[in-house]
């Protein structure tokens, strides 16, 4: 049987796992166009050691190697300005299935964001079957005429997440943030809530594990400490040395958090989350205030200042809204994931025969 063929544009090392279940349930070739992008500042994982069939593509080269009728079906995430609209018309060409797999839950309103807005509704309605990333996405793409909607929830590798570990700890109280040190990740607004915490004299520290531009900006206080790229490893030490994560992430004219992995990888280890509204992981369900993290406004220092302010100062509550992370994230597994995306397989394989 032909296998699949699966656009994205990287495999991070999160993915590695569910990646590898749907190859065992579909037969699927990974094509990766993106270049050395990081989730979270995580390391990539060593590509040549990914256990599922995968190339290197050039984006202008998808739309060729979709068309070349050596696939039964091609899946593709909306990534990348000429993959994903290539992905869907060499689908079309080669007269097999196409399944979305959606990320999206607002329209980025760069100039790029809108040209492509047109295409990428003709895709929604176009496709044979979707699979959005969560609830959110679910209502965003039905909204715009998508159907044979099967939802394939964010998920990571929950026993490499779970692991006990030694922790790496700078100070009684730590908070930690995993990611890129990007406007749209909202660093800027995460040091002006700690200075605004006033827990600098207090024996805590904020730890903040990524590379990016941001840091030369954030004008950090005594008690930040600025890690740079982890490996996978590394990351979940910190997890285990902290008392709080933190996803700050604010909405830009190009950007709004499809999810925000660190969140399941952060209760995976217990630890509640304080995440903005401006973060799919909230939107879609998982981070859920009162319940297993705090959620706040997004680009409220204020607000997120007294949010870690509650939680230093409250260690029952940190305990309380851990353990019911811990509990909710086993819901979101790679398993969870590749049956959702491998359900919309045979969802658009039965359309494609009809």
């Amino acid at each position: 049987m032909k296998p699949v063929l699966f656009v994205t544009n990287h495999a991070p090392p999160a993915r590695v796992r569910p990646f590898q279940l749907l190859h065992e349930r579909e037969g699927v070739e990974f094509a990766l166009f993106g270049g050395r992008t990081r989730h979270a500042g995580v390391e990539p994982a060593d590509e040549a050691g990914l256990p599922f069939p995968h190339r290197r593509v050039r984006q202008w080269d998808i739309r060729a190697l979709a068309a070349s009728k050596d696939f039964r079906a091609v899946v593709g995430g909306t990534t990348g300005r000429v993959a994903l609209p290539g992905a869907y018309a060499g689908a079309r060409r080669a007269g097999v299935p196409f399944v979305l797999w959606a990320s999206l839950w607002a329209q980025p309103r760069s100039l790029a964001g809108m040209v492509g807005a047109l295409p990428l509704r003709r895709i929604y309605r176009g496709a044979d079957a979707v699979a959005p990333y969560g609830p959110h996405v679910s209502e965003y793409v039905a909204a715009r005429g998508a159907r044979n909607v099967f939802e394939a929830p964010q998920a990571v590798d929950n026993d490499f997440w779970s692991s006990d570990v030694p922790g790496t700890r700078y100070a009684p109280f730590q908070v930690v943030f995993i990611g890129r040190l990007r406007r749209e990740k909202g660093p800027l607004a995460l040091i002006d809530a700690w200075r605004e915490s006033g827990l600098d004299d207090q024996g805590a520290a904020l730890v903040l594990v990524g590379p990016g531009p941001e840091r030369a900006r954030a004008g950090a206080t005594r008690t930040t400490r600025f890690v740079g790229p982890a490996t996978p490893v590394e990351v979940r030490n910190f997890y285990g040395g902290a008392d709080v994560v933190v996803v700050p992430s604010i909405r830009t004219r190009t950007f709004r958090e499809p999810w925000g992995l660190v969140a399941n990888e952060a209760m995976n280890q217990g630890l509640p989350v304080i995440a903005t509204d401006a973060v799919g992981a909230v939107a879609g369900g998982l981070v859920r205030h009162e319940r297993n993290g705090l959620v706040v406004p997004a680009g409220d220092a204020g607000a997120l200042a007294g949010a870690i302010r509650r939680l230093h100062d409250d260690p029952g509550l940190r305990a309380r809204l851990g353990a019911h992370g811990r509990e909710d994230v086993r819901a979101h597994t790679a398993e969870a994931w590749a049956e959702g995306v491998g359900s919309a397989l045979e969802a658009a394989c039965r359309r494609g025969t009809a």
